[in-house]
């Protein structure tokens, strides 16, 4: 497979370059590109590369059995594999699959202090493991989180240039409408983007067969590996909960309120069985969870129920891919998707906002007279984000604005197929305008 360009390419070297690097971990979820980027970067700027994956070469774990001192580390190596070499300045070791040995955590200390060598991790830190792994590597790592591919990543791979995207950018920041053609054209992206997701393998073979030949097989295999390792790596939980879990997330979004309900996940169950499971799926990448506040003002982190919440998939993909072949039908020649039309789109914002690195947030009050699907923020003020599915009124949004209630509330914001807009109240973007929103109300 081609190599698909990534922002992780470009954090890569700027970590390279920085002066106090400290060991690097990348986590998230299993086949989102993690280990191809990181070859691809260990290719290109190192004179040698040490590549360890804790799972297919399992005679490696005891590396660390002598200490953690990097010399005894290197010497047990070697005693491997006497062809590796280790140039000090010019050698990245990169551990991979490191859920699979605690131990190599611990060893990122003494390589922070000793500097000779560059060291890179990455796993897909499931469950009880990254707990470990946290406290095993506190002080001495660098961690940055990645997705699959975001929606610009994915107009990369379909060949669209940096000033396209600034061009993009240009309209929305000037709230300049876009023209048929341009609107037309990147709503057939988006759906196409909404329709297989950003897993790399998936998208690249998209790309490459310019047709939707054989990407639901892969969707669903993709859900049947995530399947295998919750089996794996649930720990110290029950895994058959965390399949419960996992395997009604699609129910629930196709509900009316979406809201998610242990006590329906399976006959007699109770929150406190299920204790860890939601975490677990968090800590794996496998699922964004959007928390409903108690009121709708800032600040966001202290002001939600944190016993009621929508759990999204966190590729919209995975979501089409656990459906049944009549809906992707329905998607592909945009006829009507029922149940499912509004979460999809509210999966794939949701998406596109923690790729931005928001958290998620929605409001629905007592009553029922109010409801928005997301929040996010500007320096002095909270945005309702509302994401139409149809071209139905816009009542909550207007409600949360209007009203004195809200003093953190000044504009809104309002998702859907539509041009560019501004009524004086909320602002108005097609849905492919998303990836651009943090940047945006930075700039605004």
């Amino acid at each position: 497979m081609e190599l698909l360009k990534r922002k992780i390419d470009k954090y890569l070297l700027e970590w390279k370059n920085s002066p106090d690097k400290k060991p690097l971990i990348v986590k998230g979820a299993r086949q989102i590109g993690k280990t191809e980027s990181i070859r691809n970067f260990a290719k290109n700027n190192y004179k040698s590369v040490i590549e360890i994956n804790f799972v297919l070469q399992k005679q490696y774990k005891d590396i660390f059995d002598d200490g953690f001192e990097v010399d005894s580390i290197i010497k047990n190596i070697s005693l491997r594999n006497p062809n590796l070499e280790f140039i000090p300045g010019d050698t990245l070791i990169f551990f991979d699959e490191l859920q699979d040995c605690i131990n190599c955590a611990t060893s990122l200390k003494s390589f922070n202090q000793d500097g000779r060598y560059d060291v890179i991790c990455s796993g897909s830190l499931m469950g009880i493991n990254y707990n470990e792994i946290e406290s095993n590597s506190v002080g001495n790592k660098e961690d940055y989180e990645m997705y699959s591919m975001d929606f610009e990543e994915f107009l990369w791979a379909k060949g669209y240039k940096e000033e396209q995207i600034e061009s993009l950018y240009e309209h929305m920041k000037n709230l300049i409408p876009f023209s048929n053609t341009e609107l037309s054209v990147m709503f057939e992206n988006f759906k196409e983007y909404m329709i297989i997701g950003g897993m790399p393998a998936i998208v690249y073979s998209f790309v490459k067969n310019n047709n939707y030949s054989g990407t639901l097989k892969m969707q669903k295999q993709i859900l049947l590996d995530y399947e295998e390792d919750i089996t794996k790596y649930a720990g110290g939980l029950d895994y058959g909960k965390i399949l419960n879990v996992y395997r009604k997330i699609p129910v629930f979004l196709g509900n009316e309120n979406k809201k998610f309900q242990i006590s329906k996940v399976e006959t007699g169950a109770r929150s406190r069985e299920y204790i860890g499971t939601i975490d677990w799926l968090i800590n794996s990448g496998i699922i964004n969870i959007c928390y409903c506040l108690e009121q709708p003002e800032l600040p966001l982190g202290g002001n939600y129920n944190p016993d009621n919440y929508r759990i999204y998939f966190s590729d919209t993909g995975l979501l089409i891919g656990s459906l049944d072949e009549e809906a992707q039908d329905d998607l592909r020649n945009n006829k009507n998707f029922n149940t499912y039309k509004g979460a999809i789109y509210e999966n794939i914002i949701g998406d596109m906002l923690v790729k931005q690195g928001y958290k998620l947030y929605f409001y629905k009050n007592e009553k029922g007279t109010i409801e928005m699907d997301f929040f996010v923020r500007d320096k002095n003020s909270l945005i309702p984000v509302e994401v139409k599915a149809n071209d139905g009124a816009t009542i909550s949004l207007n409600n949360l604005i209007d009203s004195d209630k809200y003093k953190d509330i000044k504009y809104g914001i309002k998702l859907g197929y539509k041009n560019i807009g501004f009524n004086g109240k909320f602002y108005t973007f097609p849905y492919f305008l998303t990836f651009l929103l943090k940047r945006y109300l930075k700039e605004k």
